[in-house]
């Protein structure tokens, strides 16, 4: 049974500091290419970061230099480091696995509300 459970979201003042992860079981973890998204309330989900099981990366242009994205393949966990939040951060944070050689394996986390207020 494949699980991704993520953890770390929470209420945060703009500026602040937040860790996101997202623990697997259930899969080959080293071989997938791990993703975090957001959803913000009335719009879509877009691709935040990403990483590869190569260790390539990319992010959205709009929390490049203010967000990290990482993998520790022998925890089976991807991590979100998320600095200088703002605002317009405020999301349900979803954690994505994806198998590169076949499409159908593809898997959803539950999502981690992030909350960016004063």
């Amino acid at each position: 049974q494949v699980q991704l459970v993520e953890s770390g979201g929470g209420l945060v003042q703009p500026g602040g500091s937040l860790r996101l992860s997202c623990a697997t079981s259930g899969i080959g973890f080293s071989i997938y290419s791990m993703s975090w998204y957001r959803q913000a309330p009335g719009k879509q989900r877009e691709l935040v970061a990403a990483i590869t099981s190569a260790g390539s990366i990319n992010y959205a242009d709009s929390v490049k230099g203010r967000f990290t994205i990482s993998r520790d393949n022998a925890k089976n966990t991807v991590y979100l480091q998320m600095n200088s939040l703002k605002p317009e951060d405020t999301a349900v944070y979803y954690c994505n696995a994806n198998h590169p050689g076949n499409l159908l394996l593809n898997y959803w986390g539950q999502g981690t509300q992030v909350t960016v207020s004063s």
